[in-house]
């Protein structure tokens, strides 16, 4: 089950007086996912009754109507409405509902990516829209089934263009190799990490090389694990700077 407490936590921040739902939107939302799981909701409809004290508790009374794998899915995608799209409260509420209760999610396979880390290198991203921008093309080709060298393709010049900006350096990925090091080394790394990281990013820019030069699908498992380490590379280099 999702806490009591967590549910609270999520209507303050999709129902905030200032940056969050109205109350027609609550009503239309909860009354659409009512509807689909054919459960009855107490607030379905706009302006809500005199007796509610505020659209957070009409939220928090319709999200407690539904099972917990339903308020998972809701909050979810609630969080990921164009409204919220730059809500750092709303982001950091996914973050949270899909760390602590990610096996409640019912579309949840072992062959998807890491949404935690997904979200987090999101965050860091934030500074660097261009990166971001490509990143988030890579996502969306990902949850569309394209598993095809654009995608990787994206991943490869996000991460690009992000060391670009770090380093103060317009050389391509593969030719980052001395300034990288440098980079790392200033910021205290140990020698084995620093060596391990060279080399991930030698052979991840060979695994790219690869597809570029050939129009081929790619396997799901390998868009995956490569999704995961472009994302994980970023978050570790922003961190550090």
């Amino acid at each position: 089950m999702i806490h009591p407490t967590f549910l609270n936590h999520a209507a303050d921040v999709l129902a905030d007086t200032n940056k969050g739902l109205s109350g027609s939107r609550i009503a239309s939302h909860c009354s659409a996912y009512a509807v689909e799981y054919g459960v009855d909701i107490p607030h379905s409809s706009y302006p809500f009754s005199r007796d509610l004290p505020n659209k957070r508790t009409a939220l928090k009374e319709n999200l407690r109507s539904f099972s917990p794998e339903q308020q998972f899915r809701i909050i979810k995608e609630l969080c990921e409405l164009e409204e919220f799209k730059d809500n750092k409260e709303a982001r950091d509420l996914k973050i949270k509902l899909v760390t602590r209760y990610g096996h409640l999610n019912s579309g949840n396979q072992s062959s998807e990516v890491n949404e935690v880390l997904i979200e987090e290198t999101r965050h860091w991203l934030s500074e660097c829209p261009e990166s971001l921008k490509l990143y988030e093309n890579a996502l969306s080709k990902y949850e569309m089934k394209l598993f095809q060298r654009n995608l990787l393709d994206d991943l490869r010049l996000s991460l690009e263009i992000l060391l670009k900006n770090l380093l103060g350096s317009n050389k391509s990925l593969e030719n980052q190799q001395a300034s990288l090091g440098g980079f790392l080394e200033k910021r205290g790394t140990s020698t084995e990490l620093r060596n391990m990281f060279l080399k991930l990013i030698d052979y991840y820019t060979k695994f790219h090389n690869s597809y570029v030069k050939h129009n081929d699908s790619v396997p799901e498992a390998e868009i995956e694990i490569i999704m995961e380490m472009t994302s994980s590379f970023m978050k570790f280099l922003i961190k550090l700077s």
